[in-house]
């Protein structure tokens, strides 16, 4: 039986990547270090985005209920992060506390804006304390990344990960453009998922150990660590870091599925 994580878990999550994240931004040669895997942006970039991305969060999290995020002034007095390192590492850790203090007020449960209406999820506060985990867990690797020592996400960050992406980031009703298609997913650590691509939209499943065996044959199949899946799903990694079987084109769709648009 795995561990279904808790709020009090992703709140616990959030300040242990955060704090990776922070570890490997002070250990970096140089903030003028060119990220990888953002081609065009520099580490000092780059901590500039997810800190100004925790603070735009915090500040959805604040509104409560609401028919669309707050306005930008709500998060951004417009200056930006300072670029001298000390003073950028401390908005870092102010950007992470705004995003903690807001979560831990509003509890698990608070209504708020989101804009994952078309998925599973709940719109609450503690959707957005999910979520933020593996966002700021990948974020980390790029930063490890650009000092050539990438590490892989500690699995109860990964699974929890992973399955966010599945139910937040990859079910909805909006209608899949091509033709129907079954994807299984399936973790070393012993989860898998099933995901049914439809005029219906994508519909997620978590599979039980055997389950697969009777419901089907997939027309494609990737397996890894929840790690490397997580890192598969935000492109960190190719297709083939992984184990995969069937039609690879179902995996290029869906990597260019964009279902807002």
């Amino acid at each position: 039986m795995h561990k279904v994580l808790t709020f009090s878990d992703h709140l616990r999550l959030i300040d242990e990547r955060s704090t990776a994240f922070r570890a490997a931004v002070a250990a970096a040669p140089s903030l003028d270090m060119q990220v990888p895997t953002h081609p065009g942006r520099t580490l000092f970039d780059l901590v500039q985005h997810v800190g100004m991305s925790r603070r735009k969060s915090a500040a959805i999290v604040a509104a409560g209920p609401a028919d669309a995020p707050p306005e930008k002034s709500a998060w951004d007095d417009g200056t930006g992060a300072p670029r001298e390192r000390d003073a950028l590492l401390v908005w870092w850790t102010e950007s992470v506390e705004l995003l903690t203090s807001a979560l831990r007020e509003a509890g698990p449960d608070r209504r708020c804006w989101t804009w994952w209406d078309d998925s599973p999820s709940p719109q609450t506060s503690g959707a957005w304390a999910r979520c933020q985990v593996p966002e700021i867990a990948v974020h980390t690797y790029d930063v490890q990344l650009t000092l050539g020592a990438p590490q892989p996400l500690p699995e109860e960050v990964a699974l929890d990960g992973f399955d966010d992406c599945q139910f937040t980031l990859c079910a909805t009703t909006v209608a899949w453009p091509h033709a129907a298609a079954v994807v299984d997913y399936h973790a070393t650590e012993g989860r898998s998922w099933r995901l049914r691509l439809s005029h219906a939209g994508a519909d997620v499943a978590r599979l039980t150990p055997g389950a697969a065996e009777g419901i089907g044959t997939p027309d494609a199949s990737a397996e890894g660590t929840a790690s490397d899946l997580v890192m598969f799903f935000y492109g960190r990694i190719p297709l083939e870091s992984l184990k995969f079987e069937g039609d690879r084109r179902v995996f290029d769709q869906l990597a260019a599925w964009d279902p807002s648009v």
